[in-house]
This record gives C-alpha cells, structure tokens and sequence, in this order.
C-alpha cells in the first residue's frame, strides 16, 4: 500500500513538471503583451494548435483535457489572475495572500488557509503583479516598489516588491463581491442578535451619528454596508472612501474616492479634501469608510453641525481605544485644541459606538454596542447596551458565549420617540439574548 501511494505520488509529480515544462515552452512560443489584443476566442484556437504540435515535436503523450488545462491556464495567465484564478473564482475566498512564489494563502470563512497554488519562479509572480497592476492603472517597480489599487473587478489590490520585500514579491487581494452578507445573514450566522439589529437600525432611522470599531477583517465595512440600508431614499448621502466598497442602493449616493499622487509625487487628492469639498455638495448624511488621519476633524465638525445620521469606521481594539484613536486623529489634523476640547468635540458627535471582532475561530461577533451620552469630570460617559460575552471554545472549534442586554436604556430613546422612530423599551430589559433568529428588514 506504501509503495502504491509512493508511486501515485512520484506519478502525479512527474506528470506536473511534464505539464509546468509544456507551459513554459508555450509561454515563450506567444508574445503575451500583444496576445491580449487578440480575441479570446481566436487565441484559444492558436494556443490549441500550440499545444498539440508541442506535444508531436517533444513526443509528449498528454491527453486532449490535459491540453486545454494548459490553455486555460495560459489565458489567465493574459486575461486573469494566472495561477491564482482558480481562489478568485471561489465565491468562499475572502482574500488572497501571496509571500513569493510558493507560498499561497486564502481566508474561507474567517480563518487563513494554506494552498497548494504555486507560481513557476518569483519573476512570474513578478509578471502576474505587473500586468495586474497595470490593469488598475498604476505601476510598480524598483523606483516605486510598493503599490495599493483598485482592480477592475472592485477588488483591492496590494503589492510590495524587492528590495522592500526581501524574500520576494508579495501580494494581497482583498476580494470584491457584488453579493454582499446581509443583515439578515449576520443575525442567522449569530454575529449579532435581532434585538441588536433592530436597535441599530433605529438609531440609522433616527439619524444618530454612529462609529464602528475593529481590527482588520473584523467586518466594519459590511457592517456599514448593512445600516447604510435603512437610510432613507429621500436623503442626499455622500460617501468618501480611499478604495470604494461601500454598495449603497439610495437613488441620490454621490461616491469619491481619493487618489494617490502620480509618479512624480504630484495630484493626490486625500479623504480630507473630499470632506472638506463635500460639505459643498448638500449633504444631508456623510458617510467616511474608514477614519484614519487628520480628517477625523472634519467628519465631527460636520456631524456637529447639521450631518445628522453620518457613519464611519476605525481601526481599534476595544471602544475605549477606538475613542482614544479619534483624539490623536484629531491631534493629526493640524489644527491645536486642548486634548480637553477634542474630547468634548468627540462627545457631541458620536452618539452609538459599535465594535466588531474576528475571533480566533474566524467567527465574527459584535462585542459591544454602546451610547456615548456625553463627557463629564474629564472622562466619556459610554454606557454598553448590548454586549457578546465568550467563554470558550468547543470541540467542534466553535465559540462558546453569549449576547446580554445589560438593562441600560440610551438616553437617544428620548431623541428617536421626538421624532417617530418607535422602539420597544423592552429590547433593553436585563437579560441573556437568544441569536439565530430571524431578522425581517423593515419598510
């Protein structure tokens, strides 16, 4: 049985430098920056032909399937992803991870999987990274060896080669689906509670300004794309993002995105520029995908001032962190107020802190949703109202925990009920929340 096993093995690896060498010879035989100004289907054909003289001249026996594996993977090599199509094409691969050319990786489901993807050497990764790169409009090379774009697809794109990357070219794609998780997936997945959902889609309705925290990966941006839902058609909302991911659906959404300086470190136009010229615009809601320097200032200016309803996102361990990394965005932003002043100015804005984790199992939760009621005696008054308690993890590799309503009712209830959102005081009552159940989107 042993050696049966051995010899598929040696088998199968011969048959695969067999192919890799066939491949190769077939690369060099085609120019592949002018194959792409060909039809598709009319290098399909030529490539065919390729492949089956290749395989008479080198007196190769490789069946007719085999062939056209070898074609496929030449036309991803000129219209694709090369090697890494196959994990673009998986609806479950959240990310792709590329160190060099041997080392592969996917995120399925929140947690970080090895594969068996390979490229030939680092210089094809090179060519793949390159043609990618270029396909976004952009360039990487040793002048500028480190790269972030966009990729026609939507997805983000991030590269850095030598000599910033010494152990070879590295890759990572953040993937883009048009299928976005729903709220009412996340309630039926257990990330968070009806009772939750329907609090945060009371404080949307009720145009409270909220910020969600968490680490990368956590699922802010889908948590964003979901509350962005609930607001209403009849609202002006202008979203401001550095890669563009947010989907909403309102009939009146303008979208920028900011642009990076060129080559010769001129014409970049950054998150605080477009804020700042938003506000030109008639906005009745600003929403920032991510909260991430000096425009902090901008964004709480514009929800202390009339921008009800605004939404944005930052990268923080916990809310205590979350809050504190808003004061130092805000020292960032030029402009000298007391640490003092800056709390208070934070205080006014933000009414709803939501954090969110990706936890060691790849299960995602919304740990806490807390009220931001104001700031007294140098300190933040936050009260949690819904919080995700874990005590373990099973067998069967699943979180153990549970969701709490801690008894606190916000002080926003007042707020909403002044202006017709009706929410049940009973949402609030102490006491252990049930999860798995079944969210109904409200008209």
């Amino acid at each position: 049985m042993v050696t049966e096993t051995k010899q598929l093995i040696e088998s199968r690896t011969a048959f695969q430098q067999l192919k890799t060498q066939l491949h190769r010879r077939m690369v060099d035989a085609i120019d592949l920056s002018k194959a792409g100004e060909l039809k598709e289907e009319d290098l399909r054909s030529q490539l065919r032909a390729l492949a089956g003289h290749l395989c008479t001249t080198e007196a190769v026996n490789l069946a007719p399937e085999d062939r056209e594996v070898m074609v496929d993977e030449i036309m991803n090599e000129i219209y694709g992803f090369g090697p890494l199509e196959p994990l673009m094409s998986d609806p479950e691969v959240s990310d792709v991870l590329v160190n060099g050319a041997d080392r592969v990786f996917v995120e399925k489901r929140g947690r970080l999987l090895p594969t068996d993807v390979h490229f030939a050497d680092d210089e094809h990764l090179l060519q793949v990274i390159q043609r990618l790169v270029a396909k976004a409009g952009r360039r990487i090379d040793e002048v500028s060896p480190m790269v972030d774009a966009k990729l026609p697809d939507g997805s983000r794109l991030n590269a850095v080669i030598p000599p910033l990357a010494t152990n070879g070219p590295t890759l990572s794609i953040r993937r883009f689906t048009s299928k976005g998780i729903l709220f009412e997936d996340m309630v039926e997945s257990g990330t968070l509670t009806t009772e939750m959902a329907e609090f945060l889609v009371s404080c949307v309705s009720g145009r409270m300004n909220i910020l969600l925290s968490g680490g990368t990966g956590a699922g802010k941006t889908t948590l964003l794309n979901n509350l962005s839902r609930f607001i209403p058609v009849s609202e002006r909302v202008i979203t401001i993002e550095e890669t563009a991911e947010l989907q909403l659906q309102q009939p009146d959404v303008v979208s920028l995105e900011s642009r990076p300086a060129n080559v010769e470190g001129k014409g970049e136009i950054g998150p605080r520029e477009l804020l700042r010229n938003s506000l030109r615009m008639r906005p009745d809601r600003i929403i920032v995908g991510e909260s991430r320097g000096g425009e902090v200032l901008d964004m709480l200016q514009a929800m202390n001032t009339g921008h009800d309803g605004s939404m944005s996102t930052i990268h923080a361990n916990d809310t205590a962190d979350a809050l504190s990394r808003l004061e130092l965005m805000v020292a960032l932003s030029g402009v000298e107020l007391p640490n003092i002043i800056a709390r208070q100015y934070i205080a006014s804005a933000i009414q709803i802190l939501v954090h969110i984790a990706r936890l060691s199992t790849g299960e995602r939760k919304v740990m806490r949703i807390s009220e931001l009621s104001g700031f007294r005696d140098g300190v933040y008054s936050v009260d949690d109202i819904f919080v995700y308690r874990m005590s373990g993890v099973n067998m069967a590799g699943k979180v153990e925990g549970s969701f709490y309503a801690t008894g606190h009712e916000p002080v926003v209830m007042q707020r909403l009920a002044s202006i017709g959102v009706k929410t049940s005081r009973d949402l609030f009552a102490p006491r252990e929340l049930k999860t798995g159940g079944n969210f109904k989107l409200r008209k």
